[in-house]
């Protein structure tokens, strides 16, 4: 559970109030009703696909060769490396920048080299990866519990600064224009795909058998805990700034807890903020590192004739690398990239376990009127990740 909210509480959390509140209150209120099941539902069929194998080893590479053709297989494989791998290189940049950030204003320390603190932080968070599963759970659980609790506190502390919220209904296009467009927003924001198909293997590694209903378990009570904590800290920040303070906070583009720091000239939010921004961005950089080194492995050893340890170690050290260059240059076209990831994460989320469910006979059991909630969910917030690109 706590593996996977790391995953999900990414900085997309920091910006999630203002994208969600711009569009006031009722869409907000609907997209709140409609968090659970679109986490859940999409979640568990992805976790229900890496299970569908008959190799109880296979990894996603695995699976969609089995299932799909080679030919098919290799092109989603990369597809599904190429939908997280822009992700690590916004958090290595993201990562460096919150550091320095923190450094220089909260400390008032002068700027290190920046080639320096950006390859001493990716070279960390990767080592967590190397030493095992153990310390990386153990890592996640020293990391989440806080995270967990600073957004709890905060939230409740910003509760004596809520406002009323303007109560008019839209009308009907608006209102439908903005939830559409909303959906990609929720689904990312809620997304740890990136961390399903390690986290399916791990529990049929341990559960054998009963490793579906474990896995359906688990997803449920960790979608659970990413919409009570998430939606609560959404709910107070929109209800504490003005329309026109998150039309302010958008033009400015900056997290909502910088906006309020700044608007409330408050220490504790000026010391929680870069506090979450620094646990949240290296536990999701930590959930998306598992999904991409998998798929990369998968792609190195099968398409060319290295052994599955030479594959690990030569994908770890290309990742480390450009993670570390990104980091370095800081460029601007990561917004860009990661929008043109979305469409293909939610692929890979919604639309692909779907078609399995009919197209796999080993899937055929999980035929249910929640496949069209999943099918649909997926359908809009591709297309309105597209409209807005």
């Amino acid at each position: 559970m706590l593996s996977l909210f790391g995953t999900a509480i990414g900085a997309g959390i920091l910006f999630l109030p203002i994208n969600l509140g711009l569009g006031g209150i009722w869409p907000l209120v609907l997209m709140a009703v409609l968090a659970f099941p679109m986490t859940y539902l999409a979640h568990r069929g992805l976790a229900r696909f890496v299970l569908s194998s008959s190799n109880p080893k296979a990894d996603f590479t695995d699976v969609v060769d089995e299932h799909f053709g080679k030919n098919a297989g290799r092109m989603i494989s990369m597809l599904y490396f190429l939908s997280i791998y822009p992700i690590l290189l916004i958090y290595g940049v993201g990562l460096t920048n919150t550091v320095d950030s923190f450094l220089v204003n909260q400390l008032g320390l002068a700027s290190p080299p920046r080639v320096l603190l950006s390859g001493g932080l990716v070279f960390g968070m990767i080592a967590i990866m190397m030493a095992g599963e153990k310390v990386m759970l153990k890592s996640f659980e020293v990391m989440v519990y806080p995270l967990a609790g600073i957004l709890g506190i905060l939230s409740v502390y910003l509760i004596p600064n809520w406002q009323m919220p303007d109560l008019s209904m839209p009308s009907v296009g608006d209102f439908s224009m903005t939830v559409w467009l909303a959906v990609p927003v929720v689904v990312f924001s809620f997304s740890h795909a990136a961390a399903v198909s390690s986290f399916a293997n791990i529990q049929r590694r341990h559960y054998g058998e009963a490793a579906g209903e474990k896995t359906d378990l688990i997803l449920n009570r960790t979608a659970i805990m990413l919409v009570t904590f998430v939606l609560l800290f959404v709910f107070s920040c929109v209800l504490t700034l003005s329309p026109e303070q998150l039309i302010q906070a958008k033009a400015d583009n900056i997290s909502v807890l910088s906006f309020l720091a700044n608007v409330m000239d408050n220490p504790i939010i000026a010391t929680l903020g870069p506090l979450v921004a620094f646990i949240a961005i290296t536990s999701s950089f930590l959930g998306h590192f598992l999904g991409a080194r998998e798929s990369l492995n998968g792609l190195l050893a099968k398409n060319t004739k290295m052994g599955a340890k030479t594959a690990d170690r030569l994908g770890i050290a290309l990742m480390f690398v450009t993670i570390w260059i990104a980091a370095v240059v800081n460029p601007s076209i990561l917004g860009m990239m990661e929008a043109l990831s979305g469409p293909v994460i939610a692929m890979i989320l919604f639309i692909l376990p779907t078609y399995a469910i009919y197209k796999v006979k080993g899937m055929a059991q999980y035929r249910s009127w929640t496949n069209i909630f999943v099918l649909v969910t997926g359908v809009l917030a591709i297309s309105a990740l597209l409209v807005n690109l």
